[in-house]
């Protein structure tokens, strides 16, 4: 099938430098480029749904500890280092 392509000039150059230089043609080299994109596109896995690890012990924070303080929850931290 027959059909018209805008490609940058540049890369249309360097396209054309490579297909000459593996003696072969740019349509060829368009084919493969294609085929390579498109069996990494069918290839990739799909993203598996990960459940967040949940705590279900019993206790809490200590009494005391405002969980709404990034620095009193650091010192919490470091006293039981």
């Amino acid at each position: 099938m027959k059909t018209t392509l805008d490609i940058n000039d540049s890369l249309l150059a360097t396209a054309k430098s490579l297909a000459a230089q593996q003696q072969t043609t740019l349509t060829r080299l368009i084919e493969e480029g294609l085929q390579l994109r498109l069996r990494s596109a069918q290839v990739a896995p799909k993203a598996k749904k990960r459940n967040m690890p949940v705590f279900k012990g019993r206790g809490g924070l200590v009494a005391g500890l405002n969980p709404l303080s990034n620095k009193a929850m650091l010192d919490a931290a470091d006293d039981d280092a």
